[in-house]
């Protein structure tokens, strides 16, 4: 997967939390994604767990899902979070 050169700050990934028509970005091992087309992001919710705008890397062990969510079409690699 290609990601983007571009560097997102924490304050940059929080206001991307789909409010007010604003993209819906989280982020995961320092990559930031753009979900905002996914439907199980729909409703701002993602199984009524996770905000969108957040960095959701301590949360995937929890998860019914692996890794592989990221590489689903409507996820898109948007840049590198900032550290």
């Amino acid at each position: 997967m290609d990601i983007p050169e571009h560097v997102i700050s924490a304050l940059e990934l929080r206001k991307h939390n789909g409010e007010r028509g604003a993209r819906k970005f989280i982020a995961y091992r320092g990559v930031v994604y753009d979900v905002t087309d996914c439907p199980k992001w729909r409703l701002d919710l993602h199984e009524n767990l996770h905000f969108p705008g957040q960095d959701l890397t301590s949360e995937l062990p929890e998860a019914p899902h692996e890794e592989d969510v990221f590489t689903r079409p409507c996820v898109k690699a948007v840049g590198r979070l900032e550290s």
